[in-house]
């Protein structure tokens, strides 16, 4: 199995390092929106979307705009994932899986791009999604982004090097399944890739820079206020970032561990299973 790190879109809000921790200054920073492309024998499989071409052409309504003034995305054409996939020069059509971390907007607006694709989220997650039950969940779900059917999977699996699952995906290798990594989201999860020469974990916000797995963590202050603002449970939230950070410990010879918004990727044992 062949991993590709991709950017689908990205977010440039005002304050520089202050939320990325690399850019100078107080201009745009820059938030990847950090995505997956998995090439297995069951065709191509994308973990999350970020940003789709329908966003780019209309922003509203499918995106709030209340975070259009304060996330400032950066919606072109070029970088959705649609556009990445031909540029390597795959076809669009041949995604046949799509596994979601959540279905917060910057990760699932390319949803709508691949229709014949397969969803897979975790029930809590879809659940969460369907009911919108607070203003700060209307404003993360955009139901326009979201009008794909979606296999929803509650059942747990096997512990992951400690870690809770959710397996047996369906038509996916099992070696491709749901960590569950609650707080951000109330359904949020991780997903595991097994490479066959170690493993990749794309942690979705779980973290917001490589740095929170740091001893003692580190997080720009406004990506911090940020993660606090968006979360559905702070205890959860924590509780998760404290078992990534025992992963990365322990297990940094057999797992790389991918972030969502941190616009440089790991570095050391990734390169072995990330192309």
């Amino acid at each position: 199995m062949r991993v590709h790190a991709i950017e689908c879109g990205s977010m440039r809000p005002y304050g520089g390092g202050f939320w990325d921790g690399v850019t100078a200054g107080l201009g745009p920073a820059h938030l990847a929106c950090r995505c997956l492309l998995l090439e297995t024998e069951a065709g191509l499989v994308l973990v999350d979307t970020g940003f789709g071409l329908d966003d780019a052409a209309r922003p509203v309504p499918r995106l709030n705009r209340g975070f259009l003034l304060a996330d400032r995305p950066h919606l072109e054409p070029d970088e959705t994932a649609v556009s990445r996939l031909r540029r390597m020069g795959l076809d669009p059509r041949d995604v046949r899986h799509i596994v979601m971390t959540h279905l917060d907007f910057d990760h699932a607006g390319g949803l709508t791009d691949f229709p014949a694709a397969t969803v897979h989220v975790s029930a809590r997650e879809a659940a969460a999604a369907r009911q919108r039950g607070t203003p700060r969940e209307r404003a993360r779900y955009r139901p326009a982004q979201l009008d794909h059917p979606m296999r929803e999977y509650g059942a747990a699996g096997e512990p992951w090097f400690g870690l809770p699952t959710l397996r047996g995906l369906e038509g996916l290798p099992p070696s491709v399944f749901l960590v569950e990594l609650p707080g951000h989201t109330a359904g949020h999860c991780g997903v595991a890739v097994g490479t066959g020469n170690g493993w990749v974990l794309h942690a979705g916000d779980t973290i917001f820079l490589h740095s929170e797995l740091d001893t003692p963590p580190a997080t720009p202050p406004l990506a911090s206020a940020y993660a606090s603002f968006m979360q559905v449970d702070r205890e959860a939230r924590l509780e998760s970032r404290r078992r990534l950070a025992a992963l990365a410990r322990d297990h940094a010879q057999e797992v790389t561990i991918l972030c969502t918004h941190d616009p440089v990727l790991p570095d050391g044992a990734g390169r072995r299973v990330i192309a």
